[in-house]
């Protein structure tokens, strides 16, 4: 979309940018703990996420920063690198292979995904969301915000968590939380909507005023219920916005320490790239407007915000599902509203940090709740289940891997069970046998390899004795080399059991066994 159409929607993309600037402060401090870097990065790597990201993307939906999926990798290399310094020119390199990537091209392999496993991302995500935030909406905030790992670090799980949250929840929170719904609610219903003034401001801002709102109303009235720091937003110490963490000497750099550096870099690019892509896929199917992102584009734009993320000492950033997706449900409309969520973080912690820090953990645990059940609806998994096994399986598969472990392997495991069912699929119509009074035609409908050798085996020694067999493969662009020695020993053999069998030759026939002999 050309930057003199950014504004053009403004009325709607400046409230959904307010909507999503007040998850995504959590959520990038959150992702910034699970990965052992300093907190700042993750609110570095969402402002230049959203700002920059923004102006470079032609993603008109999409929203970039710190996502969830790189904490892992992001926690491994600073281990391996020991230091955080050294991780940034990690980083650094990574967006320049990333914008080499696209350059290249290879944009292209996102759309090699199958729906199945793109719709089960989206729902296994969904289900993170809503039970990882039932223990925040009940007031048990002893895990991190933005923890999506199904093993967390306080030695419990996700399902565990949520036993604990009801054994140890606070009052004032799930009261705060009940409200926040109820405000989301009203705030979608025809009733609001049909005010042309109130219906410009977004649900989760209501949900997030509403809250502190009521946190400061339980000092007075209820002083038992009012939420303590823990339950509230947290923002690291001001002093670290002017640190240079990426400054290190020269001297601590060895060949060991280089080659480390480069694996990291590819490692890093290859997973974010990896993570943009599906990502951008899935949030190109909830835009109601089904505008297509170009994936190189992509690439270069994720690139070059890598770059500029390190060089701040930010995290990694890629297009993040989660924030993108309430981004929709907000009403957003073009870039504006992920450079606008990107401005009002620096903002804002920069200026108003007190407020940030009154926001309850339970409001915001609702309104992701909300945009989780959007992600994995009912209707969804009912969808798939009418598109049959070999569309379902994948789905339900990738949601529940990436829900009880993470993402990545839930997308790659994914990807094996759908490549599996693809073959399935190939060598069942590869080859169509039909049955007429004892005259049997085996036709090969497409290309046959070696990986086909069991069905035909299987197919041919199903005709029974004294059956006339005409095999066609005419229409096929290629036939391994041992289907074909697999048919001239059936001619040889045939005889011993009666059965007559000729080959099927036309002129037009691709592979010499089939052409006619005058060919």
């Amino acid at each position: 979309m050309a930057k003199k159409d950014i504004f053009a929607e403004i009325r709607n993309d400046l409230p959904a940018g307010l909507a999503v600037f007040f998850v995504s402060i959590p959520l990038c401090l959150g992702i910034a703990l699970a990965s052992g870097a300093p907190l700042i990065s993750g609110l570095i790597g969402g402002v230049v996420g959203g700002v920059l990201g923004g102006l470079l993307s032609r993603a008109p939906l999409s929203v970039s920063g710190p996502a969830a999926g790189m904490a892992a990798v992001a926690l491994y290399s600073i281990s391996q690198l020991g230091s955080f310094g050294l991780f940034l020119i990690a980083v650094i390199l990574a967006g320049i292979i990333q914008v080499i990537l696209g350059l290249a091209r290879a944009g292209v392999v996102g759309r090699f995904f199958p729906v199945s496993v793109i719709n089960g991302m989206m729902a296994g995500i969904g289900l993170i969301l809503v039970l990882k935030q039932i223990p925040h909406a009940l007031g048990y905030d002893v895990d991190f915000e933005g923890d999506q790992e199904f093993f967390q670090k306080d030695n419990e799980n996700t399902f565990s968590e949520i036993i604990r949250a009801f054994e140890s929840f606070t009052p004032g929170s799930i009261f705060i939380a009940a409200f926040a719904f109820g405000m989301l609610v009203l705030c979608a219903s025809k009733i609001w909507q049909s005010n042309k003034w109130v219906k410009m401001l977004p649900g989760p801002l209501v949900a997030v005023v509403v809250g502190i709102m009521l946190n400061e109303g339980f000092q007075v009235v209820l002083p038992q219920w009012e939420l303590r720091a823990e339950h509230l937003v947290d923002l690291p110490p001001m002093q670290q916005w002017t640190a240079m963490p990426w400054q290190i000497p020269l001297q601590t750099l060895s060949i060991v320490t280089i080659s480390k550096l480069a694996m990291i870099a590819v490692t890093v690019a290859l997973v974010a790239s990896l993570e943009t892509l599906l990502n951008i896929e899935a949030i190109d199917k909830l835009d109601p407007f089904r505008r297509t992102t170009p994936l190189n584009r992509e690439l270069i734009a994720q690139g070059t915000t890598n770059i500029a993320s390190g060089l701040l000492g930010g995290l990694p950033v890629t297009a993040v599902i989660i924030r993108s997706s309430l981004n929709i449900n907000a009403g957003a409309r073009t870039q504006l509203s992920t450079i606008t969520q990107g401005l009002l973080i620096a903002v804002s912690v920069l200026m108003i940090p007190e407020i940030l820090e009154a926001i309850p953990l339970a409001s915001l645990a609702v309104i992701l709740i909300v945009t989780g059940y959007k992600l994995a609806p009912l209707s969804l998994w009912k969808s798939m289940y009418k598109k049959g096994i070999d569309q379902f399986v994948p789905f339900v598969a990738t949601a529940l891997i990436i829900l009880f472990s993470n993402l990545l392997i839930g997308i790659l495991l994914g990807l094996l069970i759908a490549l599996f069912f693809v073959l399935k699929s190939n060598f069942r119509l590869a080859i169509l046998k039909v049955n007429r009074d004892g005259t049997y035609l085996v036709k090969f409908t497409k290309d046959v390899s070696f990986l086909n050798k069991a069905l035909l085996y299987r197919i041919l020694s199903q005709i029974p004795d004294g059956s006339q067999v005409y095999i066609d493969g005419t229409r096929a662009h290629f036939i391994d080399h041992d289907i074909i020695d697999m048919l001239e020993d059936y001619q040889k053999s045939a005889p011993i059991k009666n059965i007559t069998v000729e080959i099927v030759r036309k002129n037009f026939a691709v592979h010499p066994f089939f052409k006619t002999e005058s060919e």
